[in-house]
């Protein structure tokens, strides 16, 4: 009798062990399914905003009387260590699943990469990165390790480069056109972010090489969207949010022409003039973004980073400048930015049940839905 209820419950564990392993394997093919390369939206925000707590702390200026208000050193030293090491292990989960995505979902991959939104989102992994090495507390510019990460993550920026942009330059079904849209600033931000970490490093050929690459392309593509010849009547409503993007790049390019340079000079300076007007003409129009804002979706966080990148450029801004009204647009642009990714990383927890969803707008327009009942492991 005990040595059928051993085998009995011997059984029965060896059942939910085996449900439990089923289960699990769903649930990552669920994940592989549905995850793609915009989440990386949410590691390239918590980058740019340890970006900005670098800066604000390399900005600091004691002797500055016109500063309107100072936060201590040690704060500011403790909010970047905070946020960059959450950016680290969010940025890690997700390249890890990335990874995964790429081994056993490939034909999803390669939709994916044909299609005119989502393959902007490839260069975001890799500037979520970038912006992390160029934040990080521990490591200097000038120390071996930083040359080699940054040869790691700035190389496939190049490489997809080199597949776009000559992709743009003929006359096939992907010419600029035919895909432009707001998500295409992606790869100039990229350049720029390359840039920029290149400058630090003295790296003033490779600097220039990046800043030069990234700023003609966005010339086009700024003056292709400008005349809305494509692109933003091709966005889902969901995808709106992208519409900062066109901040992004200008405040990026100020920041990045200021390492170069070494002052925040004239060119900075108009730059900076530029995102800013951009930034008060997408505020001063809330109806674009109605549609969008009616359920949480993870493109919210595209609102993020160039809020954030305007608020680094108006930093340096405010050290270049000496004065009541730089500091004020400086207090009320990191502020703003602080806010954002706070208001925005407590949304995603509180909506971590529709972070993936069937009806994604990248998803549903370049993926086939999958659902777990009929999801199978990856094998």
């Amino acid at each position: 009798m005990a040595t059928h209820r051993l085998s009995v419950t011997s059984s029965t564990g060896s059942g939910v062990h085996n449900l439990f392993i089923i289960r699990a394997q769903r649930s990552v093919s669920s994940i592989l399914t549905r995850f793609h390369a915009g989440y990386f939206r949410i590691t390239f925000s918590l980058g740019g905003q340890a970006l900005l707590w670098k800066i604000l702390i390399e900005t600091n200026d004691p002797h500055d009387r016109t500063v309107l208000l100072r936060l201590p050193r040690s704060v500011c030293t403790i909010m970047l260590i905070l946020v960059w090491a959450i950016s680290l292990l969010i940025l890690i989960f997700f390249s890890f699943f990335f990874i995964l995505r790429c081994f056993f979902r490939f034909k999803m991959m390669k939709s994916e990469f044909l299609h005119h939104v989502g393959v902007n989102y490839l260069f975001a992994p890799w500037i979520s990165w970038l912006l992390l090495l160029q934040s990080a507390p521990f490591i200097s510019p000038s120390n071996f390790s930083y040359i080699i990460l940054w040869w790691i993550f700035a190389v496939p920026i190049v490489v997809l480069d080199v597949k776009i942009y000559g992709q743009w330059f003929t006359k096939g079904k992907r010419f600029l056109t035919a895909v432009a849209n707001p998500t295409s600033q992606l790869s100039v931000i990229g350049n720029l972010v390359g840039a920029r970490a290149a400058a630090k490093m003295n790296w003033q050929e490779v600097s220039v090489f990046l800043f030069s690459l990234g700023m003609v392309h966005y010339l086009v593509l700024f003056v292709t969207l400008y005349q809305r010849l494509s692109g933003g009547d091709r966005l889902p409503a969901m995808l709106r949010p992208v519409f900062f993007l066109f901040i992004a790049v200008p405040s990026m390019a100020s920041l990045t022409w200021d390492s170069i340079a070494g002052s925040f000079d004239t060119v900075s300076k108009m730059l900076f003039f530029l995102s800013l007007f951009i930034f008060i003409s997408l505020v001063c129009r809330p109806a674009l973004f109605k549609k969008s804002m009616r359920r949480f979706n993870v493109a919210w966080w595209a609102y993020s980073f160039p809020v954030t990148s305007l608020a680094l450029a108006s930093a340096e801004y405010a050290q270049q400048v000496k004065g009541g009204i730089p500091h004020f647009i400086m207090l009320f642009l990191s502020t703003l930015s602080v806010f954002l990714i706070f208001a925005l990383f407590l949304f995603t927890l509180f909506n971590s049940n529709m972070l993936l969803l069937d009806d994604d707008p990248l998803l549903t327009t370049t993926l086939p839905i999958i659902h777990n009942s009929s999801s199978t492991p990856p094998s």
